[in-house]
C-alpha cells in the first residue's frame, strides 16, 4: 500500500486538516475522517510519511471502540467509507477512514495517567504534584501510581502545545456535571483498556480521550482512542521503575530529532522540520505495526 501524506477528496467538502487526520463533511450530520501517514513530533508535522501508520492507527482505534462500546457510546456509524466517495477516491480511504457522527466537540483533552512519565514526571519533580493533584513523596520516574489520575488539558491551536489545566478549570469551562462525567468515564476507559493490554504484554502508561455531545446532549467518545499516537505504550518485558522504557510510538523519531541539526545547529523544534532518515522511518513504522499485532492478535 502506497503511503498517503495528504488526501485530495474532490467529491466532499474539506472541513479540516489536522496533524494526522483530514476531515470531510458528509451532509450536515456525518464526517469522513481519514487517518493519513503524517507524523507530528514536538507539535511539528514531519515532511515525510510513515508508511501504513494511518492504517495501523485506524485499525487500533476501531479495535478499542468496539472493545469499550459498553462503557460509552462512540462516534462510529458503521458506514463503509468506500461507499461515500467516488471509485477513483477509494484508495485514499481504504483501511484508514471512518464515517463518524458529527458532534459538538468538548474542547478539553481528557488525559489519564496510570504511571509517572513525561510532563507528569517533570511536574512531580518540581512540585510534588501532577496538574495540581498531590502525589505521595518519593515516587520515581515511570513508577505506577497508586490509582490512575485525571489530568486534563485545554486543546491548543494547530502548532501550539496543549496546556495542562486543573479539574477546577474544567468545571469552569464546561460545568461540574459534565466535568465529573468525563473524569469518571475516562478513568473507567483507561482501567478497562489497561487490564486488557496487560494480558498482551503492553503497559498503557497514559492516554488521552476526546468527547463530544450529540443533538440530544449525550456524551459521546470521538476522534481516536488508545492508539500509539494518543497513548504511551510500554512493552512490559522491558519495564522497570526509574527510566522510561522504549515506547511503541514515534520515540525513534523524537530521539533522532533531539540531536538533529539544521544549518549546523540543533533543530529548534519549530517548522520546518529536518528530513527524516530512511532507517528512522522504517523503525517507526515497525513499532506501530508491532503494537497493533500485540494488541489484536488472537
Amino acid at each position: 500500500m502506497a503511503a498517503l501524506y495528504a488526501t485530495s477528496i474532490q467529491s466532499l467538502p474539506l472541513l479540516s486538516k489536522g496533524k494526522v487526520r483530514d476531515v470531510y463533511a458528509l451532509g450536515d450530520d456525518k464526517l469522513l475522517m481519514i487517518t493519513t501517514d503524517r507524523l507530528s513530533a514536538f507539535d511539528v508535522v514531519m515532511g515525510q510519511p510513515i508508511p501504513e501508520k494511518g492504517v495501523v492507527l485506524n485499525q487500533m482505534a476501531n479495535f478499542w471502540f468496539d472493545k469499550l462500546a459498553a462503557v460509552i457510546p462512540n462516534h462510529l456509524t458503521g458506514i463503509d467509507p468506500a461507499t461515500v466517495v467516488t471509485a477513483e477516491e477509494i484508495s485514499q480511504v481504504k483501511g484508514r477512514a471512518v464515517v463518524a457522527k458529527r458532534l459538538k466537540p468538548i474542547l478539553v483533552e481528557a488525559v489519564v495517567r496510570g504511571y509517572l512519565a513525561g510532563s507528569g514526571w517533570k511536574d512531580y519533580q518540581e512540585t510534588g504534584k501532577v496538574c495540581g493533584i498531590v502525589l505521595p513523596a518519593g515516587l520515581e520516574n515511570a513508577q505506577k501510581l497508586p490509582e490512575p489520575i485525571f489530568t486534563p488539558a485545554a486543546k491548543a491551536e494547530m502548532g501550539e502545545h496543549d496546556e495542562n489545566i486543573s479539574f477546577e478549570k474544567v468545571i469552569e469551562l464546561i460545568g461540574e456535571k459534565l466535568a465529573k462525567q468525563i473524569r469518571e468515564v475516562s478513568i473507567r476507559l483507561y482501567k478497562e483498556a489497561s487490564e486488557y493490554a496487560a494480558t498482551r504484554g503492553i503497559i498503557i502508561a497514559d492516554t488521552k480521550f476526546e468527547f463530544g455531545l450529540d443533538n440530544a446532549g449525550q456524551l459521546v467518545l470521538m476522534d481516536e482512542i488508545l492508539t500509539a499516537d494518543s497513548s504511551r505504550f510500554w512493552p512490559a518485558e522491558t519495564y522497570h521503575v526509574g527510566a522510561n522504557p522504549p515506547s511503541y510510538d514515534k520515540q525513534f523519531v523524537r530521539d533522532w530529532l533531539e540531536t538533529a541539526q539544521v544549518d549546523g545547529k540543533l533543530w529548534p523544534k519549530t517548522a520546518p522540520p529536518p528530513s527524516l532518515p530512511a532507517d528512522v522511518i522504517e523503525k517507526t513504522a515497525q513499532k506501530y505495526r508491532e503494537a497493533l499485532t500485540r494488541l489484536t492478535q488472537v
